[in-house]
């Protein structure tokens, strides 16, 4: 009678969830892959886009023995991340279709696909750690030891109740060359395969190509339309063709002959303008979030102190968060952040703890 407890692991056919497998075998674990089908192109997969992926996790899967699943989720995909993706834009705002992903798909769809199988645990190649707290009297999840690779920031929006159920296999690992080690001592020919950069089902990172080829002409009408760019003071400094080409912060491309760079400091859709300013104007420590996903607390006291994300690439910093109507949270930051961006998510942490996070609205 087989008494291992079973495991249903995300598999794109890379290096990270392919090592994730072996791990988890050694922990022993019985572990059965799934490989997601998400993207009309067939190009997209868990958390890779090259074509080969499907092909790649089954031949790990034969190598190590053990099932393997392919899933059509192409449909779910499209409505809760493509959809948010190209809505975000049309509403002025800057998406990030990687934690959509992974509450729709990675940690919600996947993890109904394990229920099915009569699965406990399910499992992702991301960097980061689940840990029961006695602190806390729950499960939480924390940053990964690597920080230079940590993912946590995108994980927030996991469901809380499925905490408990989460394992991430590559927790404890500092450096990718072990991975690859890892792999290359077990046999895996995707040993030297290169990690995804880009946006999954953009592989050629031209988002304005996919925009322009996946909005309704409607949407298209709302925002690709010409328009001013207006400095802060409201003087007319250039024309643009379409509000949906820029974003927070940015600098280049603008084409604005002025003695100081000038910067995106908002995004007016009510007027169709862009404003712009040097780059202090691109500083706020004051920022509005909705669509909150908590974690540690059932409920975040109103005055809490802890720090936070603005973006995946960002430094945390030190800030307070007060309550607001509506289910929204007002963040207070001691110190100005830069191109605080609506659409963005902003996470919250205690120490390495992640106490959850929500969508920036506006500042």
């Amino acid at each position: 009678m087989n008494n291992k407890k079973k495991v249903l692991l995300g598999m794109s056919g890379g290096v990270d969830s392919s090592v994730s497998a072996i791990l988890l075998q050694k922990q022993g674990y019985e572990v059965v892959g799934i490989t997601m089908k998400l993207w009309e192109d067939e190009k997209c997969y868990i958390g890779c886009t090259i074509s080969s992926a499907e092909n790649d996790a089954k031949k790990v899967c034969e190598k190590l023995g053990i099932k393997h699943y392919i899933v059509d989720l192409k449909k779910e995909f499209k409505e809760h991340v493509i959809n948010d993706f190209i809505n975000k834009y049309v509403d002025a705002k800057t998406p990030n279709p990687c934690v959509e992903c992974n509450k729709y798909l990675k940690f919600g769809a996947m993890y109904e696909k394990a229920k099915e199988l009569g699965i406990e645990y399910i499992a992702t190649g991301h960097y980061a750690k689940v840990e029961f707290s006695k602190k806390y009297n729950r499960y939480v999840l924390k940053k990964s030891s690597s920080l230079k690779k940590d993912q946590s920031y995108v994980l927030y929006n996991i469901p809380n109740e499925i905490l408990e159920h989460v394992i991430f296999p590559l927790e404890g690992f500092e450096k990718k060359d072990e991975i690859r080690k890892i792999a290359v001592d077990n046999g895996l020919e995707i040993a030297s395969k290169p990690d995804s950069q880009e946006i999954c089902f953009i592989p050629d990172n031209d988002y304005m190509r996919f925009l322009n080829d996946n909005m309704s002409d409607n949407q298209k009408q709302d925002v690709v339309k010409p328009g001013q760019i207006i400095d802060t003071f409201g003087k007319v400094r250039a024309n643009h063709n379409g509000i949906i080409k820029y974003t927070i912060g940015q600098r280049r491309g603008l084409g604005i002959a002025n003695p100081k760079p000038l910067y995106v400091v908002k995004l007016d859709k009510e007027k169709n303008q862009v404003v712009v300013g040097q780059k202090e104007s691109t500083y706020s420590n004051i920022a509005y979030v909705e669509d909150i996903n908590l974690l540690l607390f059932n409920e975040i006291e109103n005055g809490f102190k802890c720090r936070a994300k603005i973006r995946y690439s960002a430094k945390e910093a030190d800030c307070i968060i007060y309550n607001e109507k509506n289910n929204r949270l007002k963040v207070v930051f001691d110190e100005k952040q830069m191109a605080i961006t609506p659409g963005q998510s902003i996470v919250f942490y205690i120490d390495d703890i992640v106490i959850g996070g929500g969508k920036i609205s506006s500042i």
